[in-house]
């Protein structure tokens, strides 16, 4: 998944370079290369800050503002993920990226039985409004944007989101949230789902149209490639499923009666980073332009700032190994360095100890200080776009563009997105992705330091980040509490309506909303929507 194949000779000599896209690598590109491919600078690449916005959404780049650091952060508590957000922000991170437990993520209480052994195992455990309001406690939430790391009921969360901003006495028109609501990738990549697909895409157009209304400074979803890459797709593949999988949103919004162009411009991209440097930049590059040209073609999109490709280019972690985890620091600087050549928005990194567990606080802080040194050392906010204008670069941009629409044909073919996941076409190309990059590592055929190259044969010691049982009794102790104390007959109100807007057609946020400030909990609420919608059914897919 992370590396080219390099064919070589008897004396070491590199023959021939593949990438994981399919792109071969000649030794040396001049202007001749730009002319075979039709390069064309106003067409292709354009100044920074313009249509196409292959270098840069923004005129002036990293020269205008450091990108924003957002490292994925949550565990065990409310109150011990509140500590850390609080120390991720003293050191000079700009956002946060919230991470949420397994039990959290599927919509269940810490206290039903699926949730035994999980309780802030991954992330943090959020079972109400209360446990948000111990997390987000003293932090400045019309400062600091928020990612929220989740999927099958982020429709939950955000609603959550906005309630605890409304208890601190923000304005909801000043928050920015960013969960990531992608559905669709966690079918094919991750497996984070609860509902079938129709009813779990409603939910998501049902975010997409509210925040249009009432949350405009959130962005209601963050198309998430990165889990498809993670997976096992090539670089070209994870933005064509991207940009097939928003397409699908944006037709259910669309097919409610709003133009695209009200609405897509809060769209956001979650997208990876790791692997070969030079086919990661074209992509992102690529992956600019092509974002902006489908909008206009396909929606009618014109405004400027609703064809940009905003999001978080990050993460890493297929990129990590246990073996040698030392190595990982580096693997993180040149991913960070990737990044950053990239022209990324915002970017967050895996931390070195990520291959065994969530990161430990010193970890975390080495992630962080790894992007303040290119921003502040090494000259990463110089100039827009350093790579612009190279013979190799734009010549890669243009054959990763022509990748990325061949595999967005092949969904098409098959119907678009819905229908490809339905049918496991995407699952199935990933699974096969998968498959021959683990057969070719342990052939060889692809170099993984340490891993099959250069190992060492003796494990390092690592100080891991330990689960703590005691998070656990804690989060159900405070969770019976709260069934005692709240006015229950307002719950279950809240709870009915809630229901009523699910089996019809109304949008169920204001619902959702008024559930939470009542202190329903994220499992009678997910419950709801199971009773309404019922669970989604894997097919087979081989």
């Amino acid at each position: 998944m992370g590396v080219a194949t390099y064919i070589k000779d008897e004396k070491d000599a590199i023959q021939e370079v593949i990438y994981q896209s399919g792109i071969k690598v000649k030794p040396v590109y001049t202007p001749e290369d730009l002319e075979r491919i039709g390069f064309d600078y106003q067409k292709d690449l354009g100044d920074p800050g313009r249509f196409p916005y292959t270098r840069s959404l923004h005129p002036l780049g990293y020269r205008s503002r450091n990108w924003t650091t957002r490292q994925y952060t949550g565990f065990g508590t409310p109150e011990e993920t509140n500590e850390r957000f609080k120390l991720m922000i003293s050191h000079g991170q700009t956002g946060l990226n919230v991470a949420f437990d397994l039990p959290t993520q599927m919509g269940y209480d810490s206290d039903d039985p699926m949730a035994e052994g999980e309780v802030g195992r991954v992330g943090m455990a959020v079972d109400s409004l209360k446990d948000f309001e111990i997390a987000f406690k003293d932090i400045r939430l019309d400062k600091i944007g928020s990612g929220l790391t989740i999927n099958a009921v982020a429709s939950i969360m955000l609603a959550m989101y906005e309630s605890v901003a409304a208890k601190f006495g923000y304005d909801k028109r000043q928050i920015s949230a960013t969960p990531q609501n992608d559905i669709l990738k966690e079918i094919v990549g991750r497996g984070a789902w609860v509902y079938p697909v129709e009813p779990a895409v409603r939910l998501i157009g049902d975010t997409i149209e509210y925040s249009m209304k009432e949350l405009p400074r959130c962005n209601p979803v963050s198309i998430c490639g990165y889990h498809i890459r993670e997976s096992g797709c090539t670089p070209a593949q994870e933005i064509s499923y991207a940009f097939m999988i928003a397409f699908a949103y944006i037709d259910n919004v669309v097919a409610r009666g709003y133009k695209a162009e009200e609405f897509v411009g809060r769209f956001s991209f979650n997208l990876n980073v790791y692997g070969n440097l030079w086919e990661t930049v074209a992509k992102f590059r690529a992956a600019r332009k092509l974002w902006a040209r489908l909008l206009k073609e396909r929606y009618g999109v014109k405004k400027e700032k609703a064809l940009f490709l905003r999001g978080i280019f990050g993460g890493g972690g297929s990129g990590m190994t246990k073996q040698q985890p030392e190595n990982n620091i580096v693997r993180g600087a040149y991913y960070a360095l990737a990044a950053a050549l990239s022209g990324a928005q915002t970017t967050a990194l895996c931390s070195f100890d990520e291959a065994y567990t969530i990161p430990t606080e010193r970890a975390a802080l080495l992630s962080l200080r790894t992007f303040q040194i290119l921003m502040d050392e090494i000259g990463l906010r110089d100039t827009v776009d350093p790579l612009g204008g190279s013979y190799f670069i734009e010549t890669l941009t243009k054959e990763m563009e022509e990748k990325i629409l061949e595999e967005m044909e092949k969904v098409e073919k098959i119907g678009g997105m819905i229908e490809a996941v339905a049918t496991g076409y995407v699952q199935r190309e990933v699974a096969r992705q998968a498959y021959e990059y683990e057969r070719k590592l342990q052939e060889g055929k692809v170099t993984k330091v340490g891993v099959n190259k250069y190992t060492e044969g003796v494990d390092m010691e690592v100080e891991l980040h330990e689960y703590n049982e005691e998070w656990a009794r804690l989060q159900i102790q405070r969770l019976k509490e709260l069934r005692k104390k709240r006015d229950n007959k307002a719950v279950a109100e809240a709870l009915k309506d809630l229901e009523k807007a699910a089996k019809g057609q109304e949008n169920v946020m204001p619902f959702l909303v008024n559930c939470c400030k009542r202190y329903a909990t994220v499992g009678e609420m997910a419950n709801v929507f199971r009773d309404v919608f019922g669970e989604y059914v894997e097919p087979s897919i081989f």
